[in-house]
């Protein structure tokens, strides 16, 4: 790990890199890195502060939520208002978007979607989690309230996107159009410091992900794809390996570094698909992409879908070249 560049520093020396703005967005990561700080000490801690277990309620997409949801989405949003960075925000465990409006937002320009704690059916079992973020650049007036057209914006109109993931050590690993790169929590010192310059996802994989328990309900095309590589053909280093947390932090993280490929198609029980392309699909893509990667929903490209609603769900492939190229020849 190279000690001697914290985020802070990194960020500050790399502003050139960002097209607007640069301080705004030093101290929206700034306030996301806070965020996540405290978000991983009480995951932590959760066993000993009785934070573990179901709330008792549902969120929008009909899931039930974790206390650890509810901690940790309050979070994001106490600390991400607390700066006059965002005129609003919009999260997975929330119905809706809210608006910042207070005098210190008034000339804000950017909105935040958020999923605050990705993989959170994995915290009783102490099994890696995450949070996802994106950023944009808000289309509606500086000075008027934040609209539902900011946040319906394409995935390729994000000026920033990352994730922190809460395993071993906390990483927070983060795009704004230049590259990957991931800083690793040093809890002594209480910073984060690059451990993953320029992340390059390679583009021969052989890891799929895929939650096999549906399998009977996947169409004819995804189930070729899962007997392809579960096919032996010692030349191309088959059968390849499965892993599956059901986290995609902790799923696409490992891919991005080993090489791999990560989907959840539509299915029987999940017509559209699972994933949220908003507060998931969008910024993983996005950093998919800066990686040397690629993100389709089967047939087109993720960072092109326009979306139509908050919470909409689309099946997602993404990963290295050499399977997603392999997997599209089986979808079409």
């Amino acid at each position: 790990m190279n000690r001697h560049i914290t985020l802070g520093e990194f960020i500050v020396e790399n502003q050139k890199d960002f097209p607007y703005a640069k301080g705004e967005l030093s101290a929206l990561l700034s306030s996301i890195r806070l965020a996540g700080k405290m978000v991983n000490q009480a995951i932590n801690k959760a066993g000993l502060s009785e934070i573990l277990g179901k709330m008792g309620n549902q969120n929008i997409q009909g899931e039930e939520q974790a206390k650890l949801d509810v901690m940790a989405n309050d979070v994001f949003i106490s600390t991400l208002k607390s700066r006059g960075e965002i005129c609003g925000i919009a999260s997975e465990e929330l119905d809706d978007f809210l608006v910042f409006d207070e005098p210190k937002h008034q000339n804000a320009k950017y909105v935040i979607l958020i999923d605050p704690l990705d993989g959170s059916s994995n915290i009783d079992v102490d099994i890696t989690v995450g949070t996802i973020f994106s950023i944009y650049r808000r289309i509606s007036p500086v000075g008027t309230p934040a609209t539902f057209e900011d946040f319906l914006q394409p995935g390729n109109a994000q000026v920033a996107a990352g994730y922190l993931i809460y395993g071993t050590s906390t990483i927070l690993v983060y795009t704004s159009g230049n590259g990957v790169n991931g800083f690793t929590f040093d809890p002594g010192i209480g910073s984060f410091f690059l451990s993953h310059p320029d992340i390059k996802i390679p583009k021969v994989g052989k890891i799929y992900s895929v939650n096999e328990g549906n399998y009977i309900h996947f169409p004819g095309g995804v189930k070729k794809i899962i007997r392809w590589m579960q096919e032996i053909d010692q030349a191309e280093g088959r059968p390849f390996t499965s892993r599956y947390t059901g986290s995609l932090v902790a799923d696409f993280h490992r891919n991005m570094l080993l090489g791999g490929i990560y989907f959840y198609p539509e299915g029987t029980t999940a017509p559209k698909g699972k994933l949220r392309l908003l507060y998931e699909c969008n910024p993983i893509a996005f950093i998919t992409e800066q990686a040397g990667g690629m993100c389709t929903n089967g047939t087109e490209r993720i960072l092109n879908l326009k979306p139509t609603e908050l919470h909409q769900r689309v099946p997602f492939y993404c990963g290295s070249e050499n399977l997603m190229l392999q997997a599209h020849s089986f979808l079409n």
